[in-house]
C-alpha cells in the first residue's frame, strides 16, 4: 500500500461542486435551433431547469433563449463554448457570472377552497401581490411575477390551502446596466 507524503494529510479531496447558471443565448429565429442547443445539454446529461424563448427582433430575425441549469464550472464552460461555435447562435452570456441579472418568472395558481381557506388564500396572495385573474365560488386563479424562489414559496403556502394546478413561464432574466449582451 502507498503511504501519503508530507502535505497529502492536508490535501482535500476536489470535487467539482454543481451550481446554478442562467445562460442568455441570441439565436437567429429558424427552425431546429432550439433543438441544437438543447442537445448540448441533453448530450452531456445535464437538466434544464428552466427554458423560455422568444424572438426579440422582428427586423434582423433573432430570438433569446434564456435557459437555468445546473452543473460543474468547467461543464458549464464547455457547453458556453460548443454553444457559441454554433452558426445560428450570435452570443452567450451566463448571466449568474455577471452578478448583475434580473431574473423573473409568471406563475399561474390554481387553489379550491371555501370558508377559512378561501379567506386565508385571499390574505397570502396580498401578501404577495399575487393577482386575482379569476374566481368563482369554489376557486381562484391567482397570477405572481418575481423571482423564482418566491414563486416557490407562494407555491408552498398555497399547498395546504386547496393546491389544485401550477403553470410558470421559465426564468427571464437580463443583466442590469446600459449594456446589451454584446456590451
Amino acid at each position: 500500500m502507498r503511504q501519503p507524503t508530507g502535505s497529502a494529510y492536508f490535501m482535500e479531496e476536489h470535487h467539482d461542486a454543481t451550481a446554478r447558471h442562467t445562460l442568455a443565448i441570441l439565436v437567429d429565429n429558424e427552425p431546429g435551433v432550439l433543438a441544437r442547443v438543447i442537445g448540448l445539454f441533453s448530450g452531456r446529461g445535464y437538466n434544464i431547469d428552466s427554458l423560455t424563448v422568444s424572438e426579440v427582433s422582428h427586423e434582423t430575425n433573432l430570438s433569446r433563449i434564456t435557459v437555468v441549469t445546473t452543473g460543474p464550472a468547467d461543464v458549464i464552460d464547455q457547453i458556453k463554448t460548443q454553444l457559441d461555435r454554433l452558426v445560428p447562435v450570435h452570443s452567450v452570456v451566463d448571466l449568474t457570472l455577471t452578478g448583475r441579472a434580473l431574473e423573473r418568472e409568471l406563475l399561474l395558481v390554481k387553489v379550491r377552497g371555501k370558508g377559512e381557506n378561501r379567506t386565508e388564500a385571499l390574505s397570502l396572495a396580498d401578501a404577495f401581490r399575487a393577482r386575482v385573474i379569476d374566481a368563482t365560488i369554489e376557486s381562484f386563479v391567482f397570477e405572481i411575477t418575481g423571482k423564482p424562489d418566491k414563486l416557490d414559496q407562494f407555491i408552498l403556502l398555497m399547498t395546504p390551502l386547496g393546491l389544485v394546478e401550477v403553470a410558470r413561464t421559465g426564468v427571464a432574466a437580463i443583466a442590469r446596466g446600459p449594456e446589451g449582451m454584446d456590451g
